[in-house]
C-alpha cells in the first residue's frame, strides 16, 4: 500500500460523515487491482518484461 492510499483510507475511516468501512476497503481492493492491471497493460503494450 502506498502512503497516499493509507492516508485516504485513514481519512475516510475517521471522518465524521465517512462511508462504511466496508465501502472504503472495497475501494482499496479495487484500486490495487486496477493498478496491477494497468501495470500489466503498460508492459504488454511495450512488449517488455516487468522488473522482478
Amino acid at each position: 500500500m502506498s502512503v497516499p492510499e493509507v492516508r485516504k483510507l485513514l481519512a475516510r475511516l475517521v471522518w465524521a460523515f465517512a462511508p462504511l468501512a466496508k465501502q472504503v476497503l472495497a475501494w482499496s481492493v479495487w484500486r490495487r487491482r486496477h493498478q496491477h492491471r494497468a501495470r500489466d497493460c503498460h508492459y504488454k503494450k511495450r512488449e517488455a518484461k516487468p522488473p522482478d
